[in-house]
């Protein structure tokens, strides 16, 4: 029997969940599908400039995570960007001011690969079974930790894993597609990001440039839940509709050079668990932010939480 733990899933709650494993001295190996770490914090990258197709950015309130932040900060892989977001509503447009948001000037993709760079991470691997024993893919070990959405997490595991199905099972989550927009010039009045309220299509738009800190003429917006489940099948033909209802937003003159439409069919976690992480007596763990406030925050305290709770499972395999 195989003694470490496999972690399923390189977002930063697998990160999180691996690198806690690993300063406890538990063997673990990571399993992605996607060809780089990142998972929902992700960003792609244009001409060579990256923009966020997932995260818009990243809040801080608990210490331990601010204590990461400013690692990454002191690495100059993340700046402050803003307190101070739009809202447009039927009341027209006003300023709102909330916690502060912290934007990755290389994506937020970065921050994820900077945690994992000394992991021990497969990327591109499929996983197709998680088993009783547990085994993936056949091989056993001595826990699996999957670090997905629900939804997800229950296409891979065996119905004899009961309590793990039950648990994946419960959770709900909402799609959304994410548009990144590149215009020929910035001809939109000045605002950090907008929530859109009491729109059909439209959700959040953010400024790139401004949150990227290189005033590239670059938006990126993400769609209602609503809009974005018609669009599922064929998100690629959304694009004009979304640019259209950007121009109609922001009163811009002039289409947009490159739309680029990314479909996330579980975007958000429409409500809390009770507990930080489910790990049950099959040796099967799920983390992620389905376990809290759908925050990159919660998502990173889920998979540390559920890290420490393996190890204390199984000193017997540690070194």
């Amino acid at each position: 029997m195989d003694s470490g733990v496999i972690v399923v899933g390189a977002g930063i709650a697998g990160v999180a969940c691996a690198a806690e494993l690993v300063r406890a001295g538990v063997p673990v190996r990571i399993r992605e599908r996607g060809r780089v770490p990142g998972g929902r914090m992700a960003s792609r990258r244009f001409d060579g400039r990256p923009a966020d197709t997932g995260a818009a950015y990243l809040t801080v309130d608990d210490p331990d995570f601010a204590a990461v932040l400013d690692r990454w900060r002191a690495a100059g892989l993340v700046r402050e960007w803003t307190d101070t977001f739009v809202a447009y509503d039927r009341a027209g447009r006003r300023e709102v001011t909330g916690p502060v948001r912290w934007a990755a000037p290389h994506g937020l993709r970065s921050l994820v690969e900077e945690l994992a760079r000394d992991l021990p991470a497969t990327v591109d691997r499929l996983v197709m079974t998680v088993e009783p024993g547990p085994a993936v893919d056949g091989t056993r070990c001595a826990a699996v930790a999957l670090c997905m959405p629900g939804p997800q997490a229950a296409l891979l595991l065996d119905p004899a894993l009961a309590a793990a199905t039950r648990a994946a099972g419960e959770q709900r989550w909402s799609p959304t597609l994410a548009a990144v927009l590149r215009f020929p010039a910035r001809r939109w009045p000045d605002f950090h990001g907008a929530f859109v309220n009491d729109d059909p299509l439209l959700a959040l738009v953010c400024d790139d440039g401004d949150r990227r800190g290189d005033g590239a003429p670059v938006l990126v917006a993400h769609t209602t839940a609503e809009f974005a489940a018609g669009h599922l099948a064929q998100p690629t033909a959304a694009g004009p509709a979304i640019e259209q209802a950007v121009r109609d937003l922001l009163g811009l003159p002039e289409p947009a050079e490159l739309v680029h439409v990314h479909r996330w069919t579980y975007a958000k976690p429409n409500s809390g668990a009770d507990t930080a992480y489910h790990l049950d007596d099959d040796g099967i763990g799920l983390a992620g932010d389905a376990f809290g406030r759908p925050r990159v925050q919660s998502a990173w305290r889920s998979g540390r939480d559920l890290g420490r709770a393996l190890a204390e499972r199984l000193p017997a395999v540690r070194g």
